[in-house]
């Protein structure tokens, strides 16, 4: 499939998103068609809500090599799950595998979107995935944990940037917690970079990113030398 195609109007694209047939559950059938709405995207997995049951669903998605993932925040994709969606990541639950690639249908939001957004934020009642500090081994998950967790953040988000590695930083206060996280959002990241700055929050942060960061969306790494880490891949608006 291909990975762009002309933007339809936002009549057709607001059309195809009201009109989608609706379910309870996320569709797990091998090769089927699936439509989403991108929250987040990293060459590791690609984070959506399904159209047609409003969960979250991470995708993993054959980037060509040396290709970097350049999916939007709210753009609509449409994807095709691979014969074998590799339902077997005890530490990632919510991932499915596709075929090819998505074919991007255009973008969308307004109320709607912000009451999914809403609706699937992660309620503070503990410790970001359920455990303290930056990582866990990959022995301890059992497939009981969600990997991606939408925060509407107690304070902040701030960007940092780190002078020794030039790396990218999210901090943001939830549950009592000062969380930190290595961000991974490529929008943040280029805001960073061409602010020149080693700090941005506030209104600061929301003139460079175009909007005002109402979500920090984390995910949860694959296994990294036996330790899954946590990470910002995307800072979202309202919706």
């Amino acid at each position: 499939m291909a990975l762009f195609n002309r933007d339809p109007s936002i009549k057709e694209i607001r059309h195809l998103v009201q009109r989608m047939p609706q379910r309870s559950d996320v569709d797990l059938t091998p090769g089927a068609t699936v439509y989403g709405l991108v929250l987040g995207s990293t060459n590791e997995s690609t984070t959506v809500v399904d159209l047609a049951s409003q969960a979250i669903v991470r995708w993993r998605i054959p980037w060509p090599e040396d290709f970097i993932a350049d999916l939007a925040v709210f753009d609509v994709v449409e994807g095709q799950l691979a014969l074998d969606i590799e339902r077997n990541d005890l530490a990632q639950p919510e991932a499915v595998t596709l075929v090819d690639l998505p074919r991007r249908l255009g973008s969308y939001r307004g109320r709607r979107v912000r009451g999914w957004l809403e609706k699937i934020a992660s309620p503070a009642d503990g410790h970001l995935f359920g455990f303290r500090g930056p990582s866990a081994p990959y022995w301890e998950f059992r497939g009981e944990r969600p990997s991606v967790a939408l925060i509407a953040a107690d304070s902040g988000p701030q960007l940092l940037r780190r002078s020794d590695d030039g790396s990218t930083w999210v901090r943001f206060g939830w549950y009592g917690d000062d969380v930190w996280l290595l961000c991974e959002d490529s929008h943040a990241i280029r805001t960073m970079e061409t602010a020149r700055q080693f700090s941005l929050a506030g209104k600061d942060l929301a003139t460079s990113l175009g909007f005002r960061p109402t979500y920090v969306l984390t995910t949860l790494s694959k296994s990294i030398d036996g330790h899954c880490y946590k990470s910002c891949t995307g800072l979202l608006p309202r919706g």
